[in-house]
């Protein structure tokens, strides 16, 4: 990986913005990503999300932090948050904006507990797969504290698929029409494709289901977005 996301967000932290991140998918074209948009405010943030925060409680997991808007506005509320990412830049954006801990990682070798695990940004894509979802929340639950709870977010994205006449292309020998090829690119550089999940509530709810967690749908954007909230089963 070359973290190109990383070297935009440092980019834009040092004074040095000039592009924005370019992203497409296997069935989207090319589209432009604000670098300004990742460091937004509370303000500027999007209902799902504002929702999210207001909902946080206890010891906070951030995962995905990006560059860390979300970890920043919890710590200057006063709460205790850890926040997380994969790539090396965004974690230096975050130290250098404030965050008291920032770290490189992934969920997968996370082995504290908390009371809140913030999974934002189309949180369900980190599952990559439909068969890694399972896998994904198990751990998400082994974090969990007594009544502690898991905030995710994501997108319904059949609407992808629908033709003129409002019928569906969807090849129902393929994979899971959520799980999708995730391309970037930065200043002429193109990072290595990812597999990024989008996840539908039904299908979430019930792979909550099968690991012992309780999924409940908080609140719905304006485009076939949601809101859930995971909690440990009773």
């Amino acid at each position: 990986m070359k973290d190109l996301l990383g070297q935009a967000l440092l980019d834009y932290q040092n004074g040095n913005y000039t592009q924005d991140l370019i992203t497409s998918t296997n069935i989207s074209d090319e589209d432009s990503l604000p670098l300004p948009y990742l460091f937004r405010t509370f303000k500027d943030m999007p209902k799902l999300e504002q929702k999210a925060l207001k909902l946080a409680k206890g010891h906070v997991l951030d995962v995905g932090c990006g560059a860390g808007g979300h970890s920043l506005y919890l710590q200057d509320k006063g709460f205790a948050v850890k926040s997380i990412d994969i790539s090396e830049g965004a974690i230096a954006v975050c130290k250098a904006r404030g965050l008291d801990k920032a770290k490189v990682a992934s969920i997968l070798d996370e082995t504290a507990q908390f009371d809140t695990i913030l999974l934002l940004m189309n949180g369900t894509g980190i599952f990559q797969k439909l068969s890694y979802v399972t896998k994904y929340l198990s751990h998400l639950k082994s974090l969990l504290k007594p009544n502690g709870q898991i905030l995710i977010d994501s997108s319904d994205i059949q609407y992808m698929y629908e033709d003129e006449d409002g019928g569906l292309w969807i090849d129902t020998n393929a994979n899971y029409y959520g799980e999708l090829d995730y391309f970037l690119s930065y200043k002429g550089q193109k990072e290595a494709p990812l597999t990024w999940l989008y996840l539908d509530f039904n299908t979430l709810k019930t792979a909550c289901l099968t690991v012992g967690l309780h999924c409940e749908n908080i609140q719905e954007g304006e485009h076939f977005d949601y809101l859930a909230k995971l909690t440990l089963s009773e």
